[in-house]
């Protein structure tokens, strides 16, 4: 059995995405809007993305800043979209809401879901900021397509949260602990051993695919380097 590591790069349009599955790049998160930290791309971005690399693509579901889902109004507008994303082809997502108290918002991830039937997605960094990490897992434990917790461990990043990740890490398989880790925020080659030692094997990248900074393009080089790391 091969131990690869899955590598997933965060692309906002063509270029990035060509570069990053030039790389070596497994999967890309498609976003707009990284100072917000990600929010739903339009749908031409999509669609001109997939006609261009045959990788598998995850499109956000988010459309504000923070992880407040909003309120019935927008959730429901995002459910709209969530449908004519599907309607261009989309097949895989993340998502993920909480309430002003840091609890999970299982309602406005409901009503997304129910739109995603047949769909695999990620629970993204809201877990980061849930005031009880393990009471989240398990409310998310039973929903149809939940596949990946995209987390750094903390909302301060994997320097911060190294020790939860790899506490998690040793509860996989346990209720609540099927989900695949996916690591990213402020991750860095230098975490690399410890969390493949714990038997991680997901990583998403960001700043680390793009040289010079956040408004840089992703660099083919830079994701390259990574997926030698993670062979």
């Amino acid at each position: 059995m091969s131990n690869r590591a899955v590598l997933e790069v965060i692309a906002l349009d063509v270029e990035d995405a060509v570069a990053a599955q030039d790389g070596g790049a497994d999967r890309l998160e498609l976003v707009t809007d990284m100072a917000a930290d990600g929010l739903t791309p339009p749908r031409e971005t999509f669609a001109a993305i997939r006609a261009a690399v045959d990788i598998p693509l995850r499109v956000m579901l988010r459309a504000s800043d923070g992880f407040a889902a909003g309120d019935a109004a927008a959730v429901a507008a995002l459910a709209a979209e969530a449908r004519a994303l599907r309607a261009e082809g989309a097949e895989e997502f993340v998502l993920g809401f909480l309430n002003a108290d840091g609890t999970l918002d299982l309602a406005a991830v409901e009503a997304l879901t129910a739109e995603l039937a047949g769909c695999r997605w990620t629970f993204h960094r809201a877990i980061d900021r849930a005031c009880d990490r393990d009471q989240l897992r398990k409310a998310l434990a039973d929903l149809p397509g939940l596949d990946t917790y995209l987390t750094a461990g903390s909302a301060d990043g994997v320097d911060a949260g190294l020790p939860v990740l790899l506490a998690e890490a040793a509860r996989r398989g346990e209720p609540g602990y099927q989900a695949r880790i996916m690591v990213g925020g402020g991750l860095t080659l230098t975490h690399l051993p410890a969390l493949r030692g714990a038997g991680i094997d997901a990583f998403h990248i960001g700043g680390a695919a793009r040289p010079g900074g956040w408004d840089r393009p992703v660099s083919a080089t830079a994701v390259a380097e990574w997926r030698t790391a993670l062979s």
